[in-house]
């Protein structure tokens, strides 16, 4: 199964957001803005961390986060069974409160009928009144009728009339799955892998680590498989069986070492007046956890060490790739092993990185994101929060969440789109302007967004900026690759609300022709059409850069040729394009 819908509520500086979850979920925003506190927050579900007092919002008395899960499979459903919706969905509660105490709570779809709430079920065991009602058919013949009883009788009659049945979806009253504290791991495996950590403490041989996990799975398949190890168990057990005063079927045995009888006579003498005596009993090993116990991981890069002696970034790497090996094997075992209704635990497996690009190179960057994507292609899912826009996929935007706090408000709010902006063409050609400007992701982390035709703007804005001192590092310009593609990046942004300004061309030279012009104007009518004005605005170039600057017309190699030209001695911005540079980083004009 997998989490469909996450509600938080004053859960650090998070006072009340519902989101829709994806397969794969990139968590970004400013320092001090909230990100990490939305990563915990799915932490503290999962039992992966603690509250603390701190944690609660700003002085509130109890939090709680709520997922909705869906996808479940057949272990599943019967497991959660009593919580199972009409569409077979779970909805379930993790609430803590002021002091250190918290609790489990699942929903459930409760029948109007008081006869079929479990909550009344203890009111129907006297078999006259039990036998009176619809499901009477499902209780015991014979004997004494208990609550449980009338509880099974109530799922019964519900399973086969649900559809005459009314039901109101309500938090149940009592404990999850009648559990005082849910087991970790009932919803399923979390391996989450926090910002600063020793990738040592990953490689251990201990059942805790993720290596751990994986090495005795290893060590399982060779005690089942391998002939030797087989052969080397039975001996093991023949010797140390040779070593105890019965054998297996409980005789005496004869062969027992004389040193360890006397050894246990001696020990009798002493206790005589106790009216006690010794055996000595030895049990043979467990040989897989002996394997495990003194199995150390060394790491040749040239030189052979161990992996607590090797860089932080190869070390990351390392973690990653266990990581991945896990869910592939995790994943191709679920596919092998078919329902198993006694299955306690979900199959299900969460993947939780903060800021997973820690020490790693850009290009290593995008291609842990690659990997990432995999993961939540596989059947896991995959959660991280991130610094870095090689992490981050503008295609993919519904995986993207930015926490932020606005005007200056200490609150976090999380923005997303989980609608479908673009389709057919213009999907297309949102997709394909990814190889004219391929850093595009960049920017979602910025305070603004600068919206450029091509790279002649690209190369000439931030120059003439920083000469009259108003360029701003937040900001992020974006070559679009042409004025037609524009509005698909504002729409974006203003779903994110992401502020902005678009700069684009007239197109109104004097040697074009008047279609020319007339389609100009409709591309400059479907920019305006798209800028929400709370969000952001334009700037016209009359009636392109070229003419903006006074360049002359002609040649080739345009960023070089206008670049060159703006540096060249003697060059002086004009007034209009001054004005217009600064209103593009909102200066002072």
């Amino acid at each position: 199964m997998k989490i469909e819908k996450i509600k938080v509520n004053n859960w650090r500086s998070i006072k009340d957001q519902e989101l829709v979850a994806q397969d794969l979920m990139v968590i970004i925003g400013q320092n001090n803005h909230g990100k990490s506190n939305l990563l915990s927050s799915i932490l503290f579900f999962f039992g992966e961390v603690k509250q603390q007092d701190l944690d609660f919002y700003h002085g509130s008395n109890e939090l709680f986060v709520e997922l909705q899960f869906e996808g479940l499979d057949d272990d599943d459903k019967i497991t959660f069974k009593k919580y199972l919706t009409s569409e077979e969905k779970i909805v379930v509660r993790k609430s803590a409160y002021l002091g250190g105490s918290f609790e489990y709570r699942g929903y459930i779809e409760n029948p109007a009928e008081k006869w079929l709430q479990e909550a009344n079920a203890s009111a129907y065991t006297k078999r006259e009144l039990a036998s009176s009602l619809p499901f009477h058919p499902f209780i015991p013949e014979t004997g004494r009728i208990t609550k449980q009883n009338i509880i099974d009788a109530q799922v019964s009659y519900i399973e086969q009339h649900r559809a005459e049945i009314n039901f109101s979806f309500e938090r149940e009253e009592t404990n999850f799955l009648g559990l005082k504290s849910v087991a970790k791991g009932i919803f399923g495996e979390v391996y989450f892998i926090p910002a600063v950590k020793e990738a040592a403490d990953d490689f251990t041989s201990r059942d805790s680590s993720v290596f751990g996990k994986m090495y005795a799975d290893v060590v399982a398949l060779m005690s089942e498989s391998n002939s030797d190890w087989k052969e080397t168990k039975e001996n093991l057990g023949k010797l140390f069986s040779s070593l105890n005063k019965n054998d297996s079927d409980g005789n005496k045995n004869e062969d027992r070492p004389e040193q360890l009888i006397s050894f246990e006579e001696e020990l009798t003498r002493e206790l005589v007046s106790w009216g006690a005596s010794i055996d000595i009993e030895i049990s043979p090993p467990d040989i897989e956890s002996v394997f495990k116990a003194n199995t150390q991981v060394w790491i040749d890069d040239g030189v052979r060490t161990d992996i607590a002696r090797k860089g932080h970034g190869l070390q990351r790497a390392l973690t990653v790739a266990l990581i991945q090996v896990l869910a592939k094997r995790s994943i191709a075992a679920a596919e092998g092993e078919g329902n198993k209704s006694s299955r306690k635990a979900s199959n299900s497996r969460y993947f939780i990185f903060e800021e997973p690009e820690l020490y790693l190179h850009p290009q290593a960057q995008r291609a842990l994101f690659d990997s990432f994507v995999s993961l939540s292609e596989s059947g896991s899912q995959v959660v991280l929060c991130t610094h870095s826009s090689g992490l981050i996929d503008v295609e993919r935007y519904k995986s993207i969440y930015i926490a932020t706090k606005d005007n200056g408000n200490n609150e976090t709010i999380i923005k997303q789109c989980v609608e479908n902006l673009f389709d057919g063409d213009t999907k297309k050609d949102f997709n394909l302007s990814y190889w004219i400007n391929p850093d595009r992701g960049e920017l979602f982390f910025a305070s603004k967004v600068v919206l450029l035709e091509g790279a002649t703007e690209k190369t000439v804005f931030p120059l003439l900026a920083k000469d009259i001192g108003v360029f701003k590092y937040d900001y992020t310009l974006i070559d679009c690759g042409s004025k037609d593609n524009i509005p698909l990046y504002i729409r974006l942004l203003n779903k994110f609300s992401i502020p902005y300004v678009a700069v684009y061309d007239q197109d109104h030279q004097g040697h074009k022709r008047p279609d020319a012009i007339a389609s100009a104007n409709i591309s400059t009518q479907k920019i305006e059409d798209e800028i929400n004005s709370a969000i952001g605005s334009s700037v016209v170039l009359i009636n392109d850069i070229e003419e903006e600057l006074g360049l002359p017309s002609g040649g080739s190699s345009k960023p070089y040729m206008a670049l060159n030209y703006i540096s060249s001695k003697g060059f002086t911005i004009n007034e209009s394009m001054l004005g217009k540079i600064k209103v593009i980083f909102d200066a002072q004009t």
